[in-house]
């Protein structure tokens, strides 16, 4: 009884907590931008409009994903993130937070590009995101898989030969909410290959 009651609870927090977390970051989120345009609609409607702050937030959204977009919108951004990485905090917190996200990004080359199965010398199979794949000397091709060990901000890199590589038949959201589940998400039914040389990228 005791074993059940420990598992179930354990199950119980692991269910709970992230739902409470994100019902509060979204009412967290919701509350400061609808404060900060409070004194707008007060100006234009004469009376504070719930939601309005979250309209202009996906706006504002849209308008910077429609310059990031165009080639010379690119080439500003790029511009102003160059300068404003020289700001000694900034940079501190603003490169690994971008690296992050731009992992999930689908316009993102360097991001994750496939889920894979690789074997581990100490933890036998282990799934992980191909990140990167390279040669040796100019002679063995390798690949650089990361293994996410807390949930997906930290892990390991493991380095190995790409034919070493099983790639299951999982979309990189699918891996994502894998990891983020503890494991719950997976398919009752994978199905995998092992990807030919000719198949690069």
């Amino acid at each position: 009884m005791l074993p059940w009651l420990r598992r179930t609870l354990v199950t119980g927090f692991f269910v709970t907590v992230p739902l409470a977390l994100s019902l509060v970051a979204l009412v967290w989120t919701f509350r400061l931008v609808d404060g900060l345009t409070r004194g707008l609609s007060d100006r234009l409607f004469g009376s504070h409009m719930p939601g309005l702050g979250i309209a202009a937030g996906l706006v504002l959204l849209l308008l910077v994903g429609a310059v990031a977009r165009n080639i010379m919108g690119r080439r500003l951004l790029a511009k102003g993130e160059e300068l404003l990485m020289h700001v000694p905090v900034f940079s501190t917190v603003y490169g690994p937070v971008k690296q992050l996200l731009a992992a999930f990004s689908p316009d993102n080359e360097y991001g994750f590009k496939h889920v894979v199965l690789v074997e581990d010398p100490v933890r036998g199979t282990v799934l992980g995101f191909l990140t990167k794949e390279f040669d040796l000397n100019e002679t063995e091709e390798m690949a650089a898989v990361y293994v996410p060990t807390n949930h997906l901000y930290l892990g390991d890199i493991v380095i190995c030969r790409r034919d070493q590589l099983t790639f299951p038949d999982l979309t990189v959201e699918q891996g994502i909410r894998v990891f983020l589940t503890g494991g719950m998400a997976l398919p009752t039914a994978v199905q995998s290959r092992v990807r030919s040389g000719h198949d690069r990228g």
